[in-house]
């Protein structure tokens, strides 16, 4: 008898009533609850429909070549040079991998010396090329000149002190100007308008009254006109852009190939190279007199901008990212990749303090109240607020969380706003004076990779990746 669906005998064995076909009882029952019906013909079927089939129970022989002792032997012999056998091969292979490991650890280990050889160098070289620069030609032939730390001319450092002499003696006074926004305003903020412009992989934005200029890494630069909601004008920068700056009628763009493209009225009208790197940062001073950059050669320039050449210039012991002048001048915040940010005394480049966030610093903002410096970090979710009449832990004035990476950081002209732009959106952080607390009266999923205040505060210009310019204001 053999199993309808197996073709085995079954063990317990089942007949149709309805076909007389033979199955294995489990499988048989199986199939009727799956199918419901009979393999063979189809026809429905349930387990009422099966007879069981009683039959005697039969003891299988053993196989004829084990019955006997010689057998037994025969087999046990065969198993036993089988088993040598292997056991030779696999100590045989055994001692092949163990000779390419070894082989495999010391060519890995002669390689991670000849990387951690040239990384050396190639750091060494690095900086030795950072702190080298070439000079105008002279009469016998280039000269190459290892510089130092330098100081402002006498003339700009006396500006930068009355700068300061002038700014910082009004300060504390200084009322809000009229018609400056207020919370409430704030509070009801929305996108007024959005643009998207010809500038693909945009980094950064440059406010000049009611005209932004947006640049990106393509090279491409566009203006546009915030009240007319319009592109005006496309720039040809023609190098990567990496950082924006409009001020005084003139528009600066760093690039990644260490030059300041320096244009006005849609026309260049100098190039600043003095970075053997990309340039990371830039920032005006107050004076309108001094243009600083930061780069990844570790650098530190000053411009003269009546001239438009290097004024000072002072290296760090890391490659920097971001920068910013104190409201009143007298010193040049810079941070750096290592997560430390330096300040300067602007006059002589002289390091005055160091604050640590333990990552790269994405970006970094004077508070106009004179006393405060807001700081980022890439990947942080958090916005720090550093006292600078205070050092290490105790510098720490508050740390605000924004609920996403922030890259773009601006205080309004009062110093009771801080604008905080990221993928995730954008926020305004608001400090009171009368309770000296802080709230967020302003949040918007919008993402940006740049933001900036608008006049009296009223409006807020961000660029988002793609180069889509939103405007956040009241709507009218």
């Amino acid at each position: 008898m053999l199993c309808g669906i197996s073709g085995e005998a079954p063990q317990e064995p089942v007949v149709s009533k309805k076909s007389g076909v033979i199955y294995e009882k489990r499988l048989i029952e199986q199939y009727i609850s799956e199918h419901g019906a009979e393999p063979s013909t189809g026809e429905t079927l349930n387990a009422d429909d099966l007879l069981c089939i009683q039959s005697s129970r039969v003891v299988r022989p053993r196989p004829p070549t084990l019955t006997s002792i010689p057998a037994l032997l025969a087999t046990f012999q065969n198993e036993w040079d089988n088993l040598a056998l292997e056991t030779y091969n696999l100590k045989e292979q055994l001692v092949r991998t163990r000779e390419e490991l070894a082989t495999a650890l010391y060519q890995h280990d002669a390689a991670v010396r000849v990387i951690a050889r040239l990384s050396k160098e190639r750091d060494e070289a690095r900086d030795s090329l950072s702190k080298v620069t070439v000079t105008e030609a002279a009469e016998n032939g280039e000269e190459m000149v290892v510089d130092s730390i330098e100081g402002l001319p006498e003339a700009l450092a006396d500006k930068v002190d009355e700068v300061q002499a002038s700014l910082s003696k009004g300060r504390k006074r200084r009322p809000v100007p009229e018609g400056w926004v207020t919370p409430d305003d704030i509070s009801a903020f929305d996108i007024a308008a959005s643009s998207a412009l010809p500038v693909s992989e945009t980094t950064s934005i440059g406010l000049e009254g009611e005209h932004a200029a947006v640049a990106g890494l393509k090279g491409e630069a566009a203006i546009y006109s915030i009240q007319a909601d319009k592109l005006e004008r496309q720039l040809p920068v023609n190098e990567a852009v990496t950082n924006t700056l409009w001020t005084g009628g003139k528009l600066f763009f760093a690039t990644s190939q260490g030059n300041i493209k320096v244009y006005e009225g849609g026309n260049e009208i100098s190039s600043l190279s003095e970075h053997a790197g990309p340039v990371t940062g830039l920032s005006v001073h107050p004076g309108a007199d001094i243009l600083g950059s930061v780069g990844s050669d570790k650098s530190i320039v000053f411009y003269d901008l009546a001239n438009m050449k290097r004024a000072s210039r002072a290296f760090a012991d890391a490659s920097l990212s971001t920068c910013a002048f104190h409201p009143d001048g007298h010193l040049f915040a810079a941070g750096t990749v290592s997560g430390d940010i330096k300040l300067y005394m602007t006059k002589n480049l002289d390091q005055a303090a160091v604050f640590q966030l333990g990552t790269p610093i994405q970006a970094l903002a004077f508070s106009e109240n004179g006393f405060w410096l807001a700081a980022t970090a890439k990947g942080q979710t958090t916005v720090t607020i550093f006292d600078l009449r205070k050092e290490g832990d105790a510098a720490t004035a508050k740390v605000l969380e924004t609920g996403g990476s922030v890259q773009s950081l601006t205080w309004d002209y009062t110093g009771q706003y801080l604008a905080t732009g990221g993928a995730s959106g954008v926020t305004v952080q608001q400090y009171a004076k009368s309770s000296k607390k802080w709230t967020e009266p302003f949040r918007n999923s919008t993402p940006v990779v740049s933001i900036r205040w608008g006049e009296s505060a009223r409006k807020l210009v961000a660029v988002n990746g793609t180069g889509v310019v939103s405007v956040f204001g009241v709507k009218e």
